[in-house]
């Protein structure tokens, strides 16, 4: 199978992004989406993971938690989707491509909604424990 372009990686993002619920959506129309190959070192340094391939996505802004009305908000909030850890996670996952970029991208609108990591893996069990009923 031939590894998705920058811009093919991007399209499916796009399209995962598609299927969230409309309010979903719309709580975070101000987020920017960007694919790139790795996180930058420094980002790894400053999370302490020492291999890049540990981070699949990363939300990067001011949770709406925080937010005020009286901030000047000079740049958009982001979130990065790291495209060679998530297609090394595809290849050893019996998930597509699509479905992991779907839930790195839920969970790192999560960090947007100011979840906790704690708090997304409580919910994504809970989730999976319905599934299951």
């Amino acid at each position: 199978m031939r590894e998705p372009s920058h811009e093919d990686f991007y399209a499916i993002a796009m399209e995962a992004y598609g299927r969230l619920p409309i309010q979903f959506r719309k709580l975070a129309d101000d987020i920017t989406i960007r694919v790139e190959d790795f996180a930058e070192p420094e980002v790894l340094s400053d999370l302490d993971i020492p291999d890049a391939f540990n981070l699949l996505g990363l939300y990067h802004g001011v949770d709406v938690t925080r937010k005020s009305l009286w901030d000047l908000n000079v740049q958009n909030d982001m979130i990065f989707l790291y495209r060679k850890p998530i297609l090394n996670m595809a290849r050893q996952s019996s998930d597509t491509l699509e479905h992991i970029i779907e839930h790195v991208l839920i969970h790192e609108i999560g960090h947007h909604f100011g979840l906790s990591d704690d708090e997304m893996h409580a919910l994504e069990d809970e989730a999976d424990g319905e599934e299951m009923d």
